[in-house]
């Protein structure tokens, strides 16, 4: 174990883990002591057995359990559901309204992961951390997105197999991961897709390229964040978990 995270005698050398622990929300400061006692905790990378260690909160890297847990409280992690009619920029030289206009009462520079094009709803998460931003928009680490779509219908049977296949568009091929037909309703239908893509308007021109063009499109979900409950333009913090599942997913 290196002498960063060994028992210290100074406050000046960091806080102790246990209440680093607590104070994230992850456990009463007891139930934390156990937990580093049992070999639960790494810090940057060391399983912590010591429960006189010390860790900066502002640069520790901790894993409960193997699930990264921020205990930075400099970081800020939300999630907004975007209205349709809304730019994906934090400000618009036409003074069109943006994702920015949201954001206008908070502190610091934050990023929006990726885009939804104007006339797409749903999940769009907010960050200033920069890392985890980009790599949550690297097609290598292949975070699944997950839309619905109301499309022209009817849908043939093997429409969720085609796309499965994969189909060629104008800037290469594409494949969802998952699709489902959620619902139908005279000549329109609800299907739910799932896909690593970023590919600019990638869900409506693959829709469109085999014959359903989009009517109204949503996304639901980004990894393991969801929409749950949130009205539109409402913006909420992720919790632990939520944080947690991005950053395993992009290996932070």
């Amino acid at each position: 174990m290196t002498s960063k995270h060994s028992p210290a005698s100074s406050e000046d050398e960091g806080v102790r883990l246990q209440k680093v622990l607590s104070q994230a929300g992850v456990a009463s400061r007891r139930a934390a002591e156990q937990m580093i006692v049992e070999g639960r905790i790494e810090v940057d990378g060391e399983v912590v057995t010591e429960l006189g260690s010390r860790v900066d909160p502002a640069s520790a890297v901790i894993h409960v359990d193997g699930m990264r847990v921020m205990v930075n409280d400099e970081l800020t992690h939300l999630l907004l559901n975007k209205p349709k009619g809304i730019l994906c920029t934090m400000s618009d030289d036409q003074d069109r309204p943006c994702i920015g206009d949201y954001l206008r009462e908070r502190q610091g520079k934050l990023f929006h992961v990726g885009r939804l094009d104007v006339d797409t709803e749903g999940l769009l998460l907010i960050t200033n951390d920069g890392e985890l931003a980009n790599r949550l928009m690297r097609p290598s680490y292949q975070v699944p997105k997950t839309y619905l779509a109301e499309v022209l219908g009817p849908i043939p049977k093997d429409l969720g197999k085609q796309l499965r296949r994969g189909v060629q568009l104008e800037d290469g091929p594409v494949k969802v991961d998952r699709f489902k037909l959620v619902d139908v309703n005279q000549n329109r239908a609800l299907v739910e897709l799932v896909l690593h893509e970023g590919r600019n308007r990638i869900v409506r021109r693959l829709l469109k390229h085999v014959g359903h063009p989009v009517q109204r499109l949503v996304r639901t979900a980004v990894g393991e964040v969801r929409l749950t409950n949130e009205r539109q333009g409402a913006i909420r913090p992720l919790n632990r978990q939520e944080i947690g599942s991005l950053y395993r997913a992009v290996d932070m």
